[in-house]
């Protein structure tokens, strides 16, 4: 041990304490890059998308505990949570930027590597959709093979979203919500509702009354946003490098991207902007 390490108390046996890397089981993480082919490019593409997948798992991690919070009516112990969500989103955003420094001809050198696999297969962004509200059951076809996450899935789609949960708030602070919205098929993709519109116009103009609806309000309208900057810069992404082509897994590529773009997760705290 050197001098500067004793000074500052450096520990360095680690015969029986566990270290940084056991911590982080960093031998399972750093060994979970397995090319399939010899192209330079490829590490980069696996990364991106390993990266992509444990910053999703901790959006479900925050996300799942503030709705719980939101649905028990105690919703400042959510807003640190749904802020982290918003934080994270940052991070899978500025991902595509990195990988669009991979040209189309280089893609195109281990492209036929991944077969039939594809982003549009991420269960976890399903997942994430799922919360956020955004439900098809179409969408599960992809994952019948593996019947424990597709029981997941399921138990997801029948499942509350976070919007359902923010309304039942709403609903508990005494503001009149149509019965059709608090208790509905919540596999269903949820339509705008003009009892739910007023309810969020009544948060808006009395700020003061409802200050922690209107915080709650605040930062569901964060995270759709970021999550539709995440959307189009997917789509601009995928365009720059594979064009128009169908994706790997045979989606329809880019035309399925711009479409999903104009879907709204929280509609009526979009329409009350106007109407304010």
């Amino acid at each position: 041990m050197s001098s500067k390490e004793k000074d500052y108390g450096l520990h360095s046996n680690f015969e029986k304490d566990m270290s940084y890397g056991d911590y982080l089981q960093l031998d399972k993480i750093l060994s979970s890059q397995s090319r399939l082919s010899n192209h330079h490019d490829e590490m980069m593409f696996i990364i991106i998308h390993q990266a992509s997948e444990l910053w999703m798992k901790l959006i479900l991690h925050e996300m799942t505990a503030a709705k719980e919070y939101i649905e028990n009516n105690d919703l400042e112990p959510a807003f640190k949570m749904l802020s982290r969500v918003s934080k994270i989103q940052q991070q899978l955003i500025q991902s595509w930027d990195i990988l669009s420094t991979l040209t189309p001809a280089e893609y195109m050198e281990f492209r036929d590597q991944l077969g039939k696999s594809s982003g549009f297969q991420s269960y976890q962004n399903r997942l994430i959709e799922f919360l956020l509200g955004h439900k098809r059951k179409e969408a599960l076809k992809v994952y019948e093979h593996n019947k424990e996450l597709h029981e997941i899935l399921i138990n997801a789609l029948h499942n509350k979203s976070i919007y359902d949960a923010a309304i039942g708030a709403l609903s508990m602070r005494g503001l009149p919500i149509d019965k059709e919205c608090l208790d509905r098929d919540w596999s269903l993709e949820y339509v705008p509702n003009q009892s739910v519109e007023e309810a969020w116009l009544e948060v808006y103009r009395d700020v003061t009354k409802y200050w922690d609806l209107y915080e709650l309000a605040e930062k569901l309208v964060d995270i759709e946003t970021r999550q539709q900057q995440w959307r189009y810069n997917h789509m601009m992404t995928v365009e720059r490098i594979i064009g128009h082509k169908p994706g790997t897994g045979g989606s329809q590529g880019v035309e399925y991207l711009k479409r999903v773009i104009n879907h709204r997760f929280f509609p009526e705290l979009w329409s009350i902007r106007t109407k304010l």
